[in-house]
């Protein structure tokens, strides 16, 4: 299993502690059965902490004109009409998707195009499942312009147990369906704000993949 960059440095910081921990317990422990015990508790925390920074490939192959592809893995808990306030200050369609504890905690681009935008708020740490955790919790917003002009954001935000959002985005770079836009550790969510006129291609409660499902469709127009 591939570990993902993010995860590398807190898997190592995890290793030693527990060697250190799982010493004391072979020179002290007055039972055998306690320091196997012991042992087998570490040996299921470092493999828990290394499934959740796993990083399995995944490319999309496809056409990628004029869609939407999953930022992340998850399930959809959102897709309605909201009122913008943060950078569009318009209506838009926003589709959300949150990630539990077992997801693959990648986010990825959802569109070809320019990063235009990014911002970091700083802010509560809600559980992400929760409709005023995309407005209130910690977040990064990040806006990209596609090649007719059109804008598309996507919003990273944290969990309850998430205190760290990696953003990769850079202002001014080119971006594109099959890179990856940054990483949120422990927990978490992420929104997008589409135009009105997408043809929406997920269902709620539907689980989704990063990089891999089609969450809508767009037109064509140009601006």
């Amino acid at each position: 299993m591939k570990i993902h960059k993010e995860g590398r440095r807190i898997i190592l910081i995890v290793f030693v502690l527990l060697a250190l921990f799982n010493v004391g317990i072979y020179f002290f422990a007055s039972l055998w059965s306690t320091y196997v015990l012991m042992l087998l508790v570490s040996l299921l925390v470092l493999g828990g902490i290394a499934f959740f920074f796993r990083n399995p490939k995944s490319l999309f192959t496809d056409d990628t004109k004029d869609i939407v592809i999953a930022p992340a893995d998850g399930k959809v808990v959102v897709i309605e009409e909201v009122f913008e306030t943060e950078y569009f200050q318009e209506k838009r369609l926003q589709i959300s998707i949150f990630m539990s504890l077992t997801s693959v905690h990648i986010n990825w681009i959802p569109v070809e195009g320019k990063i235009i935008h990014y911002s970091h708020q700083r802010g509560r740490f809600r559980a992400a499942y929760l409709p005023k955790s995309s407005t209130e919790n910690e977040r990064s917003t990040i806006v990209i312009e596609r090649p007719n002009g059109e804008r598309i954001m996507v919003r990273q935000i944290a969990g309850a147990m998430a205190k760290r959002i990696v953003t990769y985005a850079k202002v001014g770079e080119e971006c594109s369906i099959n890179q990856q836009l940054g990483f949120i550790k422990f927990g978490s969510r992420v929104d997008i704000f589409l135009p009105l006129d997408v043809e929406i291609m997920v269902e709620l409660d539907q689980k989704v993949f990063g990089n891999q499902n089609i969450i809508a469709r767009l037109n064509e127009k140009t601006t």
